[in-house]
Parts: structure tokens; sequence; C-alpha cells
């Protein structure tokens, strides 16, 4: 006989409800939070690096990273700033959607004409960003502070 046939009983009949409906109670802030946290983690990290060794980025800017339309030393800059400056807006979710968009869109510039081959991680990327795009940051945040008690 083998296990799947042999029905549940007593206490471990309703584990499986009981814990669903404890996984269902986790609110979006908790969740949001984390999110933000792997958002500011991902590109803290990025913008860090390119400032640790600014002439290193200049170089990978300009042999490199072919951005369209922008000359390489403005690239650098305004991804590093995006990196730096938009991580820490995520993490204490001030203007988070805007942000999370403009993120993406560098997302985006970074897939298409930099390393298209990245998406495995570029969609990990994506999977913490595009709900909080969609749901907004949170009661922990900013945001929430300056908006709540607003009409919509």
């Amino acid at each position: 006989m083998n296990d799947a046939a042999i029905p549940y009983s007593g206490a471990a009949a309703g584990l499986p409800t009981r814990l669903r409906t404890r996984l269902d109670a986790i609110p979006w802030s908790a969740l949001a939070l984390v999110a933000r946290i792997a958002v500011f983690v991902v590109f803290w990290r990025s913008g860090r690096v390119k400032l640790d060794d600014w002439a290193g980025t200049l170089t990978l800017f300009s042999d490199e990273y072919k951005v369209p339309l922008l000359p390489p030393q403005w690239a650098a800059v305004m991804a590093a700033g995006m990196e730096l400056g938009g991580s820490v807006l995520v993490l204490v979710g001030l203007g988070t959607r805007l942000v999370i968009l403009l993120l993406l869109g560098m997302v985006a510039v970074i897939q298409i004409f930099v390393y298209p081959e990245a998406w495995p991680t570029h969609i990990q990327w994506l999977a913490f960003m595009l709900p909080l795009l969609a749901r907004g940051p949170g009661a922990i945040s900013l945001d929430h502070l300056l908006w709540r008690g607003r009409s919509s």
C-alpha cells in the first residue's frame, strides 16, 4: 500500500487547511518589505561595484555596454545613480512604483542591448519587482505614511 492511499486522520487531517489559512493571513506589507529589501540588495550592490572602480566602469560602458543613444559617461552616471538612489528609495518605500518602473526600464535596456542571455537573472528580478509595481510598497513605507487618508 502506498502512502498516498492512506487517508489523513485526526489532527493531521486539517493541517493543510490550517497551514494555507496561516499563509493567506501574511499581510502584503510584510511580503512587500521583503521584496523591497531584495530590490535594494540587487541594485545597491551593483551601484557600489560601479563606484568602487569608476575607471573600470567607464571602460565597461565604453567598450562592452553598448547602450544606444547615450554617451558612455552619461550612461554610467545614470546607471550608478539609478542603482544607488533608486535602491534606497525602494527600501524606504518612497516613490516606490515610479522608481520600480524606472528600474524595470533599466533592466529592459540591459536585457535587450547589453546582456540578452541574462534573462534567467532578470526574470528573478521581475518576480520581486512586478508585485511592487502592481500592489505598491505596503503599509511599512514612507509612501503609505504620505498617502494615507488621501483618496486615490
